[in-house]
């Protein structure tokens, strides 16, 4: 596959979506994994897409118009305080900033972008690391997430396209906003793993949510247990990953890839190195190929360690996107142009060291415990396998 066959959706005015300077949801984060890769030159201009704004009606979708014009009210400085509460914004998670509603809409119309370029035929692969905001709801805003452009995006897959799509969610927190918006739906199946609600926001993603209606059994959801680490982590990815796909076999894979299962993220407490971003991308790229020749969209999502962890991570994507394997280090240049600015050491190289952390105590334990509910959480799928055997 050569570099023509991916597109990089970018623009420098996602860096308007900035709740404020203090906030963890940092979109500074895009702009170092842009420079990452073109410092490596694994990124050319031909690569870069600029994303188009997407419409009201395309918000509709899934968003209800009342609230729509609520966030644009609130982002003009005119919606009260009270009304802005029953919407979820103007909270310590959401904010309200001024021209909430075009940067939050450049976001969505950015994977509505990737979705065109590769439903199109333009791109087998498309990257949108801008997007990624799982947590919106039709009518409110929710973990620093305005306008859900995951949801968005796969409505606009069922209505222009007719595509049965397969969403899978490996950021800590669980996808809940995408997975209610479709709990209904036999033609999209969402698969999120994520750290246990028991002690995470949003509380949500138990192996119990299995869909409603037509649409049970098309909801997936492997919660891990608080310090999982690499060896557990992928291996509940790559079970569940494996035989969701090869049920469901999907027209299109959308995948949100939260880069907050890293040991080093402040807001999570599981403890994964970056060797689950070296695998995630491609199992997933793997299957894209097997079921729907290629057609895979990659959204951003979580990731709160901006400087040591989202651009490594997410670069990792691109790389597998484009069959480019990364050198054992990163690239000099890249360190030194963003040394100043961070508050912390840069890594050197792709991979973590070995002695990252210090030895998890409980470690059999929350491996057995994790193997567990991998198993309860496919059961029904498994049951059904064999019986159309």
């Amino acid at each position: 596959m050569s570099v023509n066959d991916t597109v990089f959706i970018y623009s420098p005015q996602y860096q308007a979506y900035k709740f404020h300077q203090n906030h963890p949801f940092n979109q500074l984060r895009v702009e170092l994994t842009f420079d990452l890769l073109k410092q490596m030159n694994a990124i050319q201009d031909k690569d870069i897409i600029t994303p188009r704004t997407a419409s009201e009606d395309e918000l509709a979708l899934v968003h209800d118009k009342r609230y729509i014009q609520s966030i644009k009210r609130a982002g003009q400085g005119q919606l009260d305080e009270e009304e802005a509460l029953n919407y979820g914004i103007g909270t310590e998670d959401t904010p309200i900033f001024p021209n909430m509603h075009e940067a939050s809409s450049l976001l969505v119309g950015g994977t509505l972008t990737a979705v065109d370029y590769v439903m199109e035929g333009k791109a087998k692969h498309a990257a949108n690391f801008g997007g990624g905001l799982h947590h919106g709801f039709r009518g409110k805003a929710s973990g620093f997430c305005i306008y859900n452009d995951c949801s968005v995006a796969i409505k606009f897959l069922q209505k222009k396209y007719g595509a049965r799509v397969l969403y899978i969610d490996t950021d800590a927190h669980h996808g809940d906003g995408v997975q209610w918006t479709f709990y209904d739906d036999p033609t999209v199946c969402t698969l999120s793993i994520h750290e246990t609600g028991r002690y995470l926001f949003p509380g949500t993603g138990n192996i119990t949510e299995r869909g409603s209606g037509r649409g049970y059994g098309y909801s997936f959801n492997i919660p891990l247990d608080a310090f999982t680490e690499d060896e557990s982590w992928l291996h509940a990815y790559r079970t569940s990953v494996t035989e969701v796909a090869a049920f469901f076999k999907p027209d299109v894979i959308l995948t949100q890839h939260g880069t907050d299962a890293h040991y080093y993220d402040p807001l999570t407490h599981l403890s994964a190195s970056m060797a689950i971003y070296h695998e995630i991308p491609r199992l997933i790229h793997e299957i894209a190929h097997k079921y729907c020749n290629g057609r895979w969209i990659a959204v951003g999502g979580g990731g709160y360690d901006i400087w040591r962890v989202v651009p490594r991570a997410w670069s990792l994507i691109w790389l597998e996107m484009i069959n480019m394997k990364a050198t054992k280090k990163l690239p000099k240049s890249w360190i030194d142009k963003w040394q100043a600015k961070a508050p912390v050491q840069l890594p050197e190289e792709w991979y973590d060291p070995v002695d990252l952390y210090k030895p998890i105590p409980r470690k059999p334990e929350i491996e057995e415990k994790n193997a567990l509910t991998v198993s309860k959480a496919l059961y029904s799928l498994r049951q059904n396998q064999e019986k159309n055997k």
